[in-house]
């Protein structure tokens, strides 16, 4: 590739990363992956059973038939339908030919009455949900790109990419923010709010946040050359625009030249980038590849339209030079809100982001005080201005966007009648081409939630995932809380009580009048975890929150209709059970597994009430590519999590109890395998172990039906253990668990100073800058100075290239 203005990265003697030019003709070092690698990465091994390669699943799915739609009808009838008919003649029967003083059968009635319930009602909302989905594929009609170009050559909201990220590997992030950056959006400002410690003691975490904090500036100076070009094609074009008329042939073959090359460019830098996994082929393949084949195919129409000798206007040509320019347009930089001693320093995302969100708009001057560093409110023209914005995206770091997420995302929140959506998102869909057997079926389950959650959206109820999302900012400044810590403002845009902030903050959203949107097209993507060590970490964080912000929801709730604001049902049952079905799911399946029920109440009815949902989930399935058999794999998929639900379901209570916060667990992205908790590990044989026991028995009690439940559950989790979790991973978990329970952590006795045992007695030293600054009684306050190493760092300032990587 021939470059013009060739820029490559350096270390600057203060210790940031600046951009300084190439020599012409000098090979350019700098790709989008990084300068090529000596060897070519490792890509991990693929399983047996795993799922092969393949393209993404398409953008928009297919309307749904007709018969599609009268099956699903049918499916809720016939759920609800057997489910009454069970509790009137099965129950209802037994209990008057039983009488009521039989005390144990009456217990048994109501437990299994009451589970069996729970669960139908769950389903009964997988249905209810899918049927909204299945509407509303027939009813969406996509937005001519046209459209979209010529409203956003007259409004232009700006928008801030802010990528929470902990502990990552830059590869990892490196992925997110270029999928960010080549969005189709004019001004695009992208901020990487880096969480790590500032000054880490392990030198392999030193080299990942020194790798992190170097990614703003190689990819700025990545996207300068195709910038600069389009920047100056774009002049010429606004210019015969301003005139009126037709494009003259000369302009119409520059811009399709244009075209030819940023579609080459993209295509040189897929090339390079570095595959060592199907997200990186994700993001080479779909993210550059895609957007190169659009640029393609745009040259060949504006070919064509020369050849055909059309009169293209001007102005069409300038939207279209505008779109070259606003994908290579961004600015990107860094934020470290624990460089900061007064900024909140919780351990989750939500303050990670409400640290940066409560800068925008202001004007600041960072201060060395005896706390540490600190940002100060000035008026002064050399202060750091942190720009507000019309939207901001929440994007994970380890999430990928097609080329129109925010374009199309924008462009609907700024339809009439839209102005009080405050969130909109495309749920995100699982990379395919999965490596592990767990990976696939995990990613499977992904697949399923979008369809859910874009039924959710067609009944009123839709909440936001947190992975990805639009949202309007003053939808945020509407839902603030401000309170005083120490003496410093916080501010608490997301909600940080549980560690699932995305979906309580959808309560106040809509307690404050907002409503939330899902976008009918598949626009984003996420990781799935590989293996079953991180999977825990990433569904015990889902478990843990649902019951602590249901009550919320019920006091909204009522005090709508008491104001006389209708509150669907529809939409009440879907946020109930999105929230809670969790915890009554995990406790239910618990019963079903230890209590050996009654053989009368175990009717084929309640079989006929479950049969259309794993029907429908199969069908399901198919429609994603899947097989219809996975539904089996996702009943054992879920026995080999119960554990790990009924543990979060137990954490909420307890923190609700105690009134406290969890720290948020990040999901691990390790190379090789995260060790999974032992005690996890063991719960698992031990519902297998235990149905079979209980199938024995049954056996022997002659209980055929509830000895076939025991025997699905023992196989099916015995299949689990083997296909997700790996019989030698699981002995390699328990054994490292239990050296972690019997190591005994070394503690080492403080030395103690003989010049301190043989000074004299008297009082100690006063420090006056501590004295001044915290007060007289500073030594009795443990919460005055700051838990975390403080670096300090000149302030930034406009126009300066190496200020906007720190901020």
């Amino acid at each position: 590739m021939t470059t013009t203005d060739d820029v490559r990265r350096t270390e600057h003697p203060e210790g940031t990363h600046g951009i300084i030019p190439t020599p012409r003709g000098e090979v350019d070092p700098a790709t989008l992956g990084g300068p090529a690698p000596a060897t070519p990465p490792q890509r991990p091994r693929r399983q047996w059973g795993a799922e092969k390669p393949r393209p993404p699943l398409p953008v928009i799915d297919r309307p749904a038939r007709p018969s599609s739609t009268w099956l699903g009808g049918l499916a809720l009838v016939l759920t609800v339908t057997a489910w009454a008919v069970y509790i009137a003649q099965t129950v209802v029967g037994h209990l008057i030919d039983n009488g009521v003083h039989d005390s144990r059968f009456l217990g048994q009635t109501i437990a299994y009455v009451l589970v069996m319930s729970l669960l139908t009602f769950s389903a009964f909302n997988y249905l209810l949900a899918r049927q909204g989905a299945l509407y509303r594929s027939r009813g969406h009609v996509r937005v001519p790109r046209a459209e979209i170009d010529a409203f956003m050559a007259e409004t232009r909201p700006s928008m801030t990419v802010l990528v929470p990220s902990y502990c990552e590997d830059p590869a990892v992030v490196r992925s997110t923010l270029l999928s960010a950056v080549l969005q189709e959006y004019p001004g695009l400002r992208v901020v990487l709010l880096l969480d790590d410690p500032p000054n880490p003691g392990d030198a392999a975490a030193a080299e990942s946040l020194a790798g992190c904090r170097a990614l703003p500036g190689e990819i700025m100076a990545l996207l300068s050359e195709p910038h600069a070009r389009f920047s100056a094609s774009l002049r010429v074009h606004e210019a015969a625009a301003a005139e009126g008329g037709a494009s003259s042939t000369d302009d119409l073959r520059a811009l399709a030249k244009d075209f030819v090359w940023a579609a080459q460019w993209l295509r040189d830098q897929a090339t390079a980038y570095p595959r060592a996994s199907h997200a990186d082929d994700f993001l080479a393949d779909e993210v550059l590849g895609g957007l190169a084949l659009d640029f393609e195919i745009t040259a060949k129409a504006l070919f064509g339209a020369l050849d055909n000798g059309a009169m293209v206007p001007a102005e069409r040509l300038s939207q279209l030079c505008r779109r070259l320019v606003w994908t290579f347009e961004a600015e990107v930089s860094s934020f470290e809100r624990k460089t900061y001693a007064h900024l909140p320093h919780d351990a989750n995302k939500a303050m990670n982001l409400n640290a940066y969100i409560g800068l925008m708009g202001r004007r600041v001057r960072q201060i060395e005080t005896r706390m540490g560093l600190v940002l100060r409110d000035t008026t002064d023209e050399d202060g750091w201005e942190i720009p507000d914005s019309d939207y901001l995206l929440t994007l994970d770091a380890d999430s990928v966007l097609l080329r129109e997420y925010c374009l199309r995302l924008v462009h609907h929140l700024e339809l009439p009648g839209n102005e009080r959506i405050a969130v909109t998102q495309t749920p995100y869909a699982a990379f395919r081409g999965a490596t592990t057997r767990l990976e696939r079926i995990a990613g499977a389950t992904t697949d399923i939630q979008h369809i859910l959650h874009q039924g959710l959206t067609y009944f009123g109820a839709t909440f936001w995932v947190g992975a990805n999302a639009v949202i309007r900012k003053v939808a945020l400044d509407d839902i603030v809380e401000v309170s005083y810590v120490g003496g410093q403002e916080v501010r608490r845009y997301v909600q940080d009580r549980t560690v699932i902030e995305d979906t309580e903050s959808s309560i106040d959203l809509i307690a404050h009048g907002w409503t939330l949107f899902n976008y009918p097209e598949r626009l984003s993507y996420s990781a799935t975890p590989p293996d079953f060590g991180s999977l825990v970490v990433q569904r015990a964080r889902w478990a843990n929150g649902g019951l602590l912000i249901a009550p919320k929801f019920f006091r909204y709730a009522r005090r709508e209709r008491k104001a006389g604001h209708r509150v669907p049902r529809a939409a009440v049952a879907l946020r109930f059970n999105y929230m809670a079905s969790i915890c009554w799911a995990s406790i239910g399946l618990v019963f079903l597994l230890v209590f050996p029920f009654d053989d009368q109440l175990l009717s084929p009815l309640i079989v006929a009430a479950a049969a259309p949902y794993f029907v429908a989930m199969s069908s399901d399935f198919k429609r994603l590519g899947y097989k219809r058999t996975d539904v089996f794999r996702v009943y054992a998929f879920n026995l080999v999590l119960l554990p790990v639900n009924l543990a979060g379901t137990l954490k909420s209570l307890q923190q609700a109890a105690a009134k406290s916060k969890i720290a948020f667990a990040r999901t691990p992205k390790v190379s090789n395998r995260t060790a999974a908790p032992a005690l996890y590990v063991l719960a698992a044989y031990l519902i297998a172990l235990f149905s079979f026991w209980t199938l024995a028995n049954d056996v022997i009690d002659r209980n055929w039906t509830n000895g076939t439940f025991a025997l699905v559950n023992g196989v099916l989790t015995t299949y689990a253990i083997v296909a997700f979790i790996g019989v030698r991973n699981s002995i390699v978990d328990v054994v490292l668990g239990m050296a972690h329970w019997v190591r005994v952590p070394a503690t080492e006795r403080p030395r103690r100073n003989k010049a301190e045992d043989a000074a004299p007695e008297g009082p100690p030293p006063v420090d006056w800058e501590a004295v001044l600054y915290f007060g007289p009684d500073h030594e009795t306050a443990p919460d005055a100075r700051p838990k975390v190493a403080i670096t300090s760092a000149p302030l930034p300032r406009r126009g300066d290239t190496r200020a906007r990587q720190r901020t």
